[in-house]
């Protein structure tokens, strides 16, 4: 009989994420003539973004399993919200962190790690996050620190399935979704979501938002945009539209995107562009399948990590 591997309970002085509630799903209409959107409230997590999900699932899980101790290390190439959530988490269950990143992050993001105790390594820009990737991997080997590896781990994914997916539709009316909206970073939110309404028994189609431009690519991991996050082609194990029924791919130009997340914190939903990209996306989405749908979204963090891009800079 083979043995069980090893469980070991997680700490818990002082350890607030177990006792964190549901965020909140709330209908949004922009446009007094237009679609209303249910949105998930995502920037309320804890350290201001949906990651807090996936850091804490997959922190937990290798806790369990004795795959991290206390005074243990976690290192994770990520060069925005990943990398900021699992410091947090990482400080609140007494472990060491290191976030990989390119060189041109927002000095915001690298203060908020530091704040939490993290530490923090720069690549070349021009390496991108696949120069991250490449580094936090020699990095692991080195230190025999324990690497999430966001980009091709399934518990991403599950974390949505498992958690957020089952928070919505205890919140949505009728615990009926029809549409999930939602861009892709890692493909872990899309996927899980997907997985969850359709598990349920939803007749839910899946839609992925994409921001496009014609201006290149940037540290963000972005292959359409250089002002939107999103995703590198071909980095993602999770994304695959095979596990994706009736897939539909939206295209939003990013200055739709950046203006929609200007209307949002007009109206008080204090986000970064990729809410505005969501719910761009989402209002497109509601447009075809006719107003009895109920279109589902996120928005995914929040403002304070782009104080100094030109989301919330004075324009000309």
């Amino acid at each position: 009989m083979t043995p069980r591997p090893p469980c070991r309970p997680l700490p818990a002085d002082g350890r607030f994420l177990q006792a964190i509630a549901p965020t909140p799903l709330v209908p949004v209409r922009l446009d007094s003539e237009g679609p209303t959107i249910w949105c998930k409230l995502e920037f309320l997590n804890p350290s201001g973004s949906t990651k807090d999900r996936i850091a804490r699932y997959m922190l937990e899980k290798a806790w369990r399993l004795g795959e991290l101790c206390p005074g243990g290390e976690v290192v994770e190439a990520s060069s925005g919200s990943t990398s900021i959530a699992l410091a947090l988490a990482s400080a609140q269950m007494g472990l060491k962190f290191t976030a990989v990143m390119p060189e041109g992050v927002t000095g915001e993001r690298v203060l908020t790690i530091r704040a939490y105790g993290g530490n923090v390594e720069l690549v070349p820009r021009d390496s991108g996050i696949r120069g991250a990737i490449a580094r936090s991997e020699e990095i692991a080997r080195e230190r025999k620190a324990f690497a999430p590896r966001q980009f091709e781990n399934p518990d991403n994914a599950e974390a949505h399935r498992v958690w957020t997916g089952q928070e919505i539709l205890s919140q949505v009316p009728g615990g009926l979704v029809h549409a999930v909206v939602s861009g892709v970073g890692t493909g872990g939110t899309v996927v899980g979501l997907y997985q969850a309404f359709a598990e349920a028994g939803c007749p839910v189609a899946p839609f992925v938002a994409r921001p496009i431009s014609g201006l290149g690519t940037d540290i963000e991991c972005c292959s359409f945009s250089s002002r939107v996050p999103g995703v590198v082609d071909g980095l993602s194990r999770l994304y695959r539209e095979a596990d994706l029924p009736g897939l539909v791919e939206l295209n939003v130009s990013d200055e739709v995107a950046m203006s929609t997340a200007r209307a949002l914190i007009r109206r008080g939903f204090p986000v970064g562009p990729s809410s505005g990209l969501n719910y761009a996306a989402a209002v497109e989405a509601a447009k075809r399948l006719g107003p009895q749908a109920q279109v589902v979204t996120i928005f995914p963090d929040r403002m304070e990590r782009y104080f100094s891009t030109e989301l919330l800079q004075p324009r000309a």
